[in-house]
Protein backbone atom coordinates (compact mmCIF):
# COMPACT_ATOMS: atom_id res chain seq x y z
CA UNK A 1 0.00 0.00 0.00
CA UNK A 2 1.02 3.49 -0.83
CA UNK A 3 1.29 5.90 2.13
CA UNK A 4 1.08 8.62 0.32
CA UNK A 5 -2.43 8.07 -1.48
CA UNK A 6 -5.69 7.05 -0.41
CA UNK A 7 -6.89 3.44 -0.81
CA UNK A 8 -10.25 2.44 -1.73
CA UNK A 9 -11.62 -0.88 0.34
CA UNK A 10 -15.28 -1.68 -0.92
CA UNK A 11 -18.00 -2.45 2.10
CA UNK A 12 -14.93 -3.43 4.92
CA UNK A 13 -14.22 -0.69 7.40
CA UNK A 14 -12.00 -2.30 9.84
CA UNK A 15 -14.12 -3.28 12.34
CA UNK A 16 -16.26 0.08 11.93
CA UNK A 17 -20.21 0.04 10.99
CA UNK A 18 -22.52 2.94 10.35
CA UNK A 19 -26.02 1.98 11.39
CA UNK A 20 -28.83 2.31 8.29
CA UNK A 21 -29.97 5.35 10.63
CA UNK A 22 -27.35 6.96 10.60
CA UNK A 23 -26.94 6.25 6.88
CA UNK A 24 -30.10 7.74 6.35
CA UNK A 25 -29.57 10.86 8.54
CA UNK A 26 -25.99 11.75 6.77
CA UNK A 27 -28.27 11.71 2.92
CA UNK A 28 -30.85 13.84 4.86
CA UNK A 29 -28.36 16.46 6.38
CA UNK A 30 -26.48 16.11 2.91
CA UNK A 31 -29.50 17.31 1.44
CA UNK A 32 -30.72 19.80 3.77
CA UNK A 33 -27.41 21.66 3.34
CA UNK A 34 -26.83 21.47 -0.49
CA UNK A 35 -23.86 19.43 0.21
CA UNK A 36 -23.17 17.80 -3.34
CA UNK A 37 -23.94 14.28 -3.45
CA UNK A 38 -20.42 13.34 -4.59
CA UNK A 39 -18.87 14.54 -1.20
CA UNK A 40 -18.06 11.64 1.22
CA UNK A 41 -18.42 11.35 4.81
CA UNK A 42 -15.19 11.63 7.32
CA UNK A 43 -15.19 9.86 10.00
CA UNK A 44 -12.06 10.54 12.62
CA UNK A 45 -11.15 11.57 15.72
CA UNK A 46 -9.03 14.36 17.08
CA UNK A 47 -7.05 15.58 20.27
CA UNK A 48 -9.15 17.55 22.66
CA UNK A 49 -12.62 17.35 24.41
CA UNK A 50 -12.82 17.08 28.45
CA UNK A 51 -11.67 12.87 27.71
CA UNK A 52 -8.64 12.99 25.81
CA UNK A 53 -10.11 12.57 21.93
CA UNK A 54 -13.34 14.16 20.40
CA UNK A 55 -14.87 12.25 17.67
CA UNK A 56 -15.00 13.70 14.04
CA UNK A 57 -17.73 13.77 11.67
CA UNK A 58 -17.35 16.50 8.79
CA UNK A 59 -17.44 16.21 4.50
CA UNK A 60 -14.75 15.91 2.46
CA UNK A 61 -14.79 16.31 -1.28
CA UNK A 62 -11.57 14.17 -1.94
CA UNK A 63 -9.87 12.00 0.16
CA UNK A 64 -6.83 13.25 1.96
CA UNK A 65 -2.89 11.85 1.94
CA UNK A 66 -3.23 8.88 3.71
CA UNK A 67 -6.69 8.04 3.77
CA UNK A 68 -8.57 5.24 3.43
CA UNK A 69 -11.91 5.28 1.15
CA UNK A 70 -14.19 2.79 2.27
CA UNK A 71 -18.30 2.10 0.47
CA UNK A 72 -20.47 1.30 3.64
CA UNK A 73 -24.41 1.42 3.83
CA UNK A 74 -24.46 3.62 0.36
CA UNK A 75 -22.28 6.40 1.48
CA UNK A 76 -18.57 6.97 0.52
CA UNK A 77 -16.27 7.26 3.65
CA UNK A 78 -12.79 9.12 4.46
CA UNK A 79 -10.52 7.73 7.17
CA UNK A 80 -7.33 9.10 8.09
CA UNK A 81 -5.13 5.91 8.75
CA UNK A 82 -3.75 6.95 11.98
CA UNK A 83 -7.08 7.38 13.77
CA UNK A 84 -8.33 4.11 12.58
CA UNK A 85 -7.07 2.36 15.54
CA UNK A 86 -8.98 4.09 17.96
CA UNK A 87 -11.83 3.79 15.93
CA UNK A 88 -11.90 0.21 15.33
CA UNK A 89 -14.92 -1.90 16.66
CA UNK A 90 -16.82 1.21 16.57
CA UNK A 91 -20.58 1.61 15.72
CA UNK A 92 -22.09 5.11 14.78
CA UNK A 93 -25.38 5.53 14.85
CA UNK A 94 -28.13 8.01 14.78
CA UNK A 95 -30.20 8.70 18.13
CA UNK A 96 -33.78 10.61 17.99
CA UNK A 97 -35.36 9.87 21.00
CA UNK A 98 -36.07 11.60 24.46
CA UNK A 99 -32.59 11.89 25.80
CA UNK A 100 -31.64 13.91 22.99
CA UNK A 101 -30.92 13.50 18.84
CA UNK A 102 -27.85 13.14 17.31
CA UNK A 103 -24.85 10.95 16.42
CA UNK A 104 -23.94 7.97 18.85
CA UNK A 105 -20.64 6.92 18.47
CA UNK A 106 -20.47 3.36 20.75
CA UNK A 107 -16.35 3.21 21.03
CA UNK A 108 -15.42 -0.45 23.34
CA UNK A 109 -12.05 1.10 22.93
CA UNK A 110 -12.87 3.86 25.32
CA UNK A 111 -11.87 3.80 28.82
CA UNK A 112 -13.96 6.89 29.67
CA UNK A 113 -15.82 9.15 27.73
CA UNK A 114 -17.64 12.64 28.94
CA UNK A 115 -21.52 13.37 30.05
CA UNK A 116 -21.95 14.66 26.58
CA UNK A 117 -20.83 11.10 24.52
CA UNK A 118 -18.67 13.36 21.86
CA UNK A 119 -15.14 12.80 23.67
CA UNK A 120 -13.53 9.32 24.82
CA UNK A 121 -10.01 8.23 26.42
CA UNK A 122 -8.45 5.02 25.79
Amino acid sequence: MNSTTAVERPEVMEGIVITARAAQEVVRIKAENNIPESHALRLGVKGGGCSGFSYVLAFDDKPKQNDEVFHIEGLTVHVDLKPLFYLSGTTLDFSDGLNGRGFVFNNPNAQRTCGCGNSFGV
